[in-house]
C-alpha cells in the first residue's frame, strides 16, 4: 500500500481557540457549576415536557433514590402545592449524560 505523507496548514481565525476534549468538558463542568435550573430550564434543556420528565425521569423509584436531595441527591422535590423544582444543573446535566440509554431503553 502507498501512503502519502502531506503537510497541511489550516488558517484558525482569530476569534477561535483549539482546546483539547478534556479542557473542554471542564470549561462546560464549570459553566453549570452553582447554577440551579428550574423545571422550565429542564424541559429546555432536554426538549421534553414536565409530564415526560416526571414519568420517566423523577419520579422512577431506581432514579429518585439518587436524585431526591432528602436522599442526599442533588434533585428538590417539592412538598406543597406552589413550591417549584430545582435541580443543581452541574449534576443533573451529568445524570442525564449518564443515564442516557437506560432513560431511553425504558
Amino acid at each position: 500500500m502507498q501512503q502519502l505523507q502531506v503537510n497541511l496548514t489550516v488558517p484558525v481565525p482569530d476569534d477561535y481557540v483549539l482546546i483539547n476534549r478534556i479542557e473542554y468538558e471542564e470549561l462546560q463542568t464549570h459553566f453549570l457549576s452553582g447554577v440551579y435550573w428550574t423545571m422550565v430550564d429542564l424541559e429546555n434543556r432536554i426538549g421534553k415536557k414536565q409530564v415526560w420528565i416526571k414519568e420517566n425521569i423523577l419520579y422512577l423509584q431506581k432514579f429518585k433514590k439518587q436524585l431526591d436531595v432528602s436522599q442526599g441527591g442533588f434533585v428538590y422535590y417539592p412538598k406543597a402545592k406552589g413550591e417549584k423544582w430545582s435541580f443543581l444543573a452541574s449534576k443533573m446535566s451529568q445524570f442525564l449524560e449518564d443515564n442516557f440509554y437506560t432513560i431511553f431503553k425504558g
